[in-house]
């Protein structure tokens, strides 16, 4: 999103498309750890390692939990990444033994991947096994279509972030969520008038705007929009390939069909906690896969 958004909702840009939910969500009471040489695939062999032991998180507003727990306000304890809520049971309180003192959350409200590599860079210095990364809807959700992030620049910042992990911590696990779609986003909230009014502040223009209209200008513009999301996530997974330590969640995040009662009750556009919960489940399942 934009600065005219952070002056309305604090700045906080980025969607929620996520969901919660608890079929299938892991919570068997146990917490995924180093064990055995042979429950995992070792890094010095150039494997995935399914339990590293320390995560950093970078993106934007929905790894830093806004909306989730007060309205204009980050509440990163909740982050699906590395929140320490028992709760919300993110990626690090499923993954490590001490998540609050081996994870760490970079992420800003309202970045854009043009400032991936700076918090790349920060992230770096920690020296993470495993880095968390979920940006491109506020590329997306720009004052208009016009003002979107082009696809090639999208793949330059992306891969200069990578690039720039890279030039400290070689060894690092990157793994990367789709960005969340958009349109489906709008679907669902258009149908909720507090919704709809509070989209009105500046939230999501480019996709969110005049909510209620059906017309071909209208739909058109949603499309234009929802291209751009299907374009970025091309990006995520085709560069992230290229990457022999990096996995693209496979378009989970973008493909989950999540619902009213998974968003933020402030602005129905950020994931509430129990989207957060989801989040943490589709990564957990993705990163933990042989």
């Amino acid at each position: 999103m934009t600065a005219t958004v952070a002056a309305v909702l604090t700045g906080g840009l980025l969607l929620g498309a996520c969901g919660g939910g608890s079929d299938g969500d892991g919570d068997d009471g146990s917490r995924g750890r180093k064990t055995s040489p042979s429950a995992e695939a070792s890094p010095s062999t150039g494997g995935w390692d399914t339990r590293p032991d320390s995560i950093a998180a970078v993106g934007d507003s929905i790894t830093r939990g806004f909306d989730a727990c007060s309205v204009l306000s980050d509440c990163p304890e909740v982050s699906w990444a590395t929140g320490t809520d028992p709760a919300t049971r993110s990626l690090a309180v499923r993954l490590l033994d001490e998540p609050a003192g081996r994870s760490w959350n970079f992420a800003e409200t309202g970045a854009l991947t043009a400032d991936l590599p700076a918090q790349m860079e920060r992230a770096a210095a920690r020296e993470p096994e495993l880095v968390t990364v979920m940006t491109g809807g506020n590329d997306a959700c720009r004052p208009s279509v016009d003002a979107m992030t082009p696809v090639d620049d999208f793949r330059a910042d992306f891969a200069r972030g990578l690039r720039t992990l890279r030039e400290k911590q070689p060894r690092a696990q990157v793994y990367v969520a789709s960005v969340p779609d958009l349109k489906r986003l709008w679907s669902e909230g258009r149908k909720n008038e507090a919704a709809r009014q509070v989209w009105k502040l500046g939230i999501c223009q480019s996709m969110l705007r005049d909510a209620e209209a059906t017309g071909a200008a209208a739909e058109e513009r949603r499309q234009q929009v929802q291209d751009r999301v299907v374009a970025y996530n091309e990006v995520l997974e085709e560069v992230c390939a290229e990457d022999r330590r990096c996995r693209y969640d496979g378009g989970a995040v973008f493909a989950y069909r999540f619902t009213g009662d998974e968003l933020s009750k402030w602005d129905w556009f950020h994931p509430g906690k129990q989207g957060q919960r989801t989040l943490a489940r589709l990564a957990y399942g993705r990163i933990t896969a042989p």
